[in-house]
């Protein structure tokens, strides 16, 4: 059986029994799973880590599965949701895709339909994730190249670096310590990188800036960084 080891899904559904049966057949699928069975421990859930996919009941008990879409589709307008609901009126499918939704499955439903539904939002998204846009910069992975407004950006490996992992992060705040982390590679914390990262961010920001757009970097006082569209 093909495995999709360490993927997470976030599984909100308020049926324990279901919950507990999904969330069995996907750890044995090889995923990673959460489980939210009400809007405010899913809203935890996505603020705590940013799941590949979320399996979303569209009946919560303390909230609408319609206005926790929306939640997400603000938050990160790119993240696969199918949503499995008894609602099976014609009606119910089309609000629940136009409200932003991938994919509609309908209870009951086989496990082995769902888990393939699954792995074709999982493929169609990691081709996505292939391209990154963050308003008029567009940054191209495979061939580590950005541009914006459609002039290429001359960026050494470190400023590529700085900036798909600030991408990555979909307009959350990347730390001081993330960065040492995940962009350098350092993990000792008696390795101040302070002075090489505001170096390099300097420069980043000279050079997204060259073309006269709004600002897309941006310094949250006592915190770090943000890469994000112009408000």
């Amino acid at each position: 059986m093909e495995r999709d080891e360490g993927t997470l899904i976030l599984l909100v559904e308020d049926d324990k029994t279901l919950s507990e049966s999904l969330r069995r057949g996907l750890v044995e699928s090889g995923f990673s799973c959460r489980c939210a069975a009400t809007f405010g421990e899913a809203e935890a859930a996505l603020r705590e880590a940013l799941p590949a996919l979320v399996l979303l009941d569209m009946g919560l008990p303390d909230g609408d599965g319609a206005e926790l879409l929306r939640h997400i589709r603000r938050r990160d307008a790119k993240l696969p949701v199918i949503i499995t609901t008894a609602r099976s009126g014609i009606s119910d499918r089309v609000g629940g895709l136009e409200n932003g939704a991938d994919d509609y499955l309908v209870k009951p439903f086989a496990f082995e339909e769902l888990l393939a539904r699954i792995r074709v939002q999982l493929r169609h998204s990691e081709r996505a994730q292939l391209q990154w846009t963050v308003g008029d910069l567009k940054i191209d992975l495979p061939t580590r190249t950005a541009s914006r407004g459609g002039t290429p950006l001359d960026l050494t490996p470190r400023e590529f670096d700085l900036l798909a992992y600030l991408a990555s992060l979909r307009g959350e705040t990347a730390t001081r310590q993330m960065l040492q982390l995940e962009v350098w590679h350092v993990r000792s914390a008696m390795a101040s990188m302070d002075n090489v990262i505001d170096v390099h961010v300097s420069r980043l920001r000279h050079k997204l800036d060259l073309s006269g757009g709004a600002p897309l970097l941006h310094t949250v006082r006592g915190v770090g960084l943000v890469l994000k569209e112009p408000e």
